[in-house]
């Protein structure tokens, strides 16, 4: 799964996911490992649901808890308001 996120992150492209019981659909900025050793995705969700928050919004994904990841063909822009390239929550494997 991490190729797969790693590839969406380098080319701009939206994914698809199921997560807590909710179909999610976000923009993948960054990938990497958290504070407490968890492999994390650092996204901006667009469509879905959400048992927290309303749609959209940040949020920090545990990459275990996704299921059925799937790359579309959709691609956005990597520069949305409020995303930090130095993520302090995450070791960085890959992104924008």
């Amino acid at each position: 799964m991490t190729s797969k996120i790693c590839q969406a992150i380098q080319e701009s492209r939206i994914i698809e996911f199921h997560y807590d019981g909710h179909y999610r659909k976000v923009e993948p900025y960054c990938h990497g490992t958290s504070k407490r050793g968890k492999e994390s995705l650092r996204a901006y969700q667009i469509a879905g649901g959400s048992n927290s928050r309303s749609i959209p919004f940040w949020r920090l994904f545990t990459v275990a808890k996704i299921g059925d990841l799937s790359l579309t063909d959709e691609t956005f822009q990597g520069n949305r308001p409020g995303y930090n390239p130095n993520d302090k929550d995450l070791r960085v494997h890959c992104n924008i």
